[in-house]
């Protein structure tokens, strides 16, 4: 099992698609990486040697901005964006959505379950 990032690659897949379980590289990343270092797309995780595994650590690491400095970038772009007051900032803090889509209608995964409008229903009480 390779372990890049601080993450472990599943052994079955091929390493195409393997990589983009590390948070930052997605499959256009994932080719331009393999092709960089000469690794064929369709090699198993299990069939890299040793020092393909190195190669790939190494350029991740040197080149790329993954896991936790890339959701610790993000975090941190989206605090400046609240602390200046910007358009964006303030969306972001009311959990609705920043790029300009409609509200009125879907942008529920953003707002959440929509609240029920049904009234309470009353107690019988008896005379």
């Amino acid at each position: 099992m390779a372990r890049i990032q601080g993450v472990d690659l599943p052994n079955s897949k091929r390493i195409e698609y393997a990589l983009p379980y590390i948070f930052g590289i997605g499959l256009a990343r994932s080719r331009e990486i393999l092709t960089k270092l000469a690794i064929d797309f369709s090699v198993r995780v299990k069939d890299l040697t040793e020092a393909q595994v190195a190669a790939l650590q190494h350029e991740i690491a040197e080149k790329y901005l993954t896991e936790g400095d890339l959701r610790r970038k993000e975090s941190e772009d989206i605090k400046r964006l609240r602390a200046i007051g910007s358009y964006r900032g303030t969306r972001h803090a009311r959990g609705l959505p920043v790029r300009g889509q409609r509200t009125k209608t879907n942008a529920r995964t953003r707002k959440g379950p929509r609240g029920t409008a049904v009234a309470g229903k009353r107690k019988v009480t008896k005379k």
